[in-house]
């Protein structure tokens, strides 16, 4: 998250709640552009999207330790080429950990903010600007689940497909933490404040830290990429921007710790 000069700080939002919104104009879904299948590997990523009644699965690859592994038996009509490991290295990315499970599937359905947001004070939204990075993605949607965030939000472009390394590193989280691609994040935003959300933007100039901006109500958390963080347009859809007191010595976390550390503040402050 990188350092900006203005800041636009705020109190609690005076709009009132007025529940969900409608879904935005000239938005969709996922924006998925391929109509190509996901490959997804290793045990948590893989059993998540087993267990998944959302999931259409395809094929699985896997070793007979691979399939041991997993929590539940598969169904005798379900589609299983058995291999080697070393076979199944070569459906995956170099050197990735697919734990002798490989998983072909199709990807996930579209989502609205209008099917997500719910109004739960002790749920927030996280909003991601241009995070493209599937390894820190698949983190924060670790963190975001751990801590019972009511969604993912994040622009259909300047931001990773789903993948294996994102399934890898989300630990199963891709297929229960809600993700809505939106066309335009700035209005994604308006449409979240209409909800009832007051959105907070993560810098590192903010002038009041974290644990000072949050409300006590609804809460969007919003953090943009590392280096150059949210863009201006992004910025000014913020109702305050607040920092993560760490120390002078450091500039900045890395955008997943930084996203752990919010929503590990958003679950511990005091909810009327």
């Amino acid at each position: 998250m990188s350092k900006r000069d203005e800041t636009r700080e705020g109190g609690r939002p005076a709009r009132a709640l007025r529940g969900r919104a409608g879904r935005m104009k000239n938005g969709r879904g996922s924006g998925r552009a391929s109509s190509g299948m996901v490959r997804l590997w290793g045990r948590h990523a893989v059993e998540a999207a087993l267990k998944n009644p959302n999931r259409t699965h395809r094929k699985l690859w896997a070793t007979r330790e691979g399939v041991e592994s997993l929590d539940g038996e598969l169904p005798s009509d379900f589609p299983v080429e058995w291999a080697q490991a070393a076979d199944l290295a070569r459906l995956v990315a170099r050197d990735a950990p697919h734990q002798g499970l490989v998983l072909e599937c199709e990807p996930l359905d579209d989502l609205f903010l209008a099917d997500v947001l719910d109004g739960d004070p002790a749920r927030p939204v996280v909003v991601l600007d241009q995070v493209t990075d599937p390894h820190n993605v698949g983190a924060i949607m670790r963190s975001a689940k751990a801590f019972d965030a009511c969604a993912l939000v994040t622009q259909d472009r300047h931001a990773p497909p789903e993948s294996g390394v994102l399934a890898k590193s989300a630990s199963g989280a891709l297929e229960t933490l809600p993700w809505v691609r939106v066309v335009n994040l700035a209005r994604a935003l308006e449409e979240i404040a209409e909800a009832g959300y007051w959105r907070i933007g993560l810098d590192g100039e903010g002038q009041s830290t974290l644990a000072e901006a949050l409300p006590t109500g609804p809460v969007a958390l919003v953090l943009g990429a590392e280096g150059e963080g949210m863009r201006h347009n992004v910025f000014q859809h913020c109702d305050a921007i607040a920092r993560l007191p760490i120390s002078s010595e450091m500039e900045s976390l890395n955008v997943s710790n930084a996203a752990a550390i919010a929503l590990y503040a958003a679950a511990m402050r005091e909810i009327v």
